[in-house]
């Protein structure tokens, strides 16, 4: 399977570094000194590629979907901070009969605890005498805060019903790969769900894991779908 990159910063590098154990040749490597302004987002220079990973900025991923979805190649985007953009995403993949994969975390782990933090939110939903929170923490270089990841708990939680005031934070500091915390705390006691990222790996080997099942697909999908199946 022939894979492209759109974005070649220190994702970009680690999932080439582990993209054959994927089943994936890399072909393509793009980043803003050989593709400023999508200069070489070309049919001839995506001719044969059966899947591109987008990962680069929340102001360039929404451009980059829809020359891509234009071009026929197949995209997971891990780029977060663009939701904004999402319905002409969808609409682009739509359009040109493509598949799709993105995510605010491309983390297994994160996925899980997305699970878990939902299905506490909507056993607390009844206990009025509980307050919640939603912690993060990220490296410096970020861009987004509050974390896609974090804005996605928060929307889990809201599914699963709970429907009080959950007060949300973020922190920005050195080279922290990301932490995210959901908490529940009374006069009577507290509850923490945290999970702890120990560096990019878990979001690199997500990322080439979507772009494998993707591979031959059509279709919009986020990557819990890809993990977990359903609608």
């Amino acid at each position: 399977m022939k894979l492209a990159f759109v974005g070649y910063g220190k994702m970009g590098k680690m999932m080439d570094s582990l993209a054959a154990e994927y089943g994936f040749e890399v072909v393509l490597r793009l980043d803003e000194f050989n593709n400023a302004g999508g200069v070489a987002m070309t049919k001839e220079n995506f001719a044969g590629v059966d899947v591109a990973i987008e990962f680069t900025m929340p102001e360039a991923a929404i451009g980059n979907i829809e020359k891509l979805a234009a071009l026929g190649v197949n995209t997971v985007v891990g780029t977060t901070g663009w939701g904004a953009h999402l319905e002409r995403a969808r609409a682009a993949v739509a359009a040109a009969g493509t598949g799709f994969v993105y995510a605010s975390n491309f983390s297994v782990g994160v996925n899980v605890f997305e699970r878990v933090a939902a299905e506490t939110a909507r056993l607390m939903a009844a206990q009025s005498g509980y307050e919640a929170w939603a912690w993060e923490i990220h490296h410096s270089a970020k861009k987004d805060a509050p974390s896609g990841t974090l804005l996605t708990l928060v929307e889990a939680m809201r599914k699963a019903g709970y429907e009080r005031r959950i007060d949300q934070s973020a922190s920005r500091a050195g080279a922290h790969p990301g932490t995210h915390e959901i908490g529940f705390d009374s006069a009577a006691d507290t509850i923490t769900l945290r999970h702890a990222a120990r560096s990019r790996e878990g979001f690199a080997r997500g990322a080439l894991h979507a772009a494998r099942w993707v591979v031959g697909k059509k279709g919009f999908y986020e990557f819990r779908q890809v993990l977990f199946g359903g609608a």
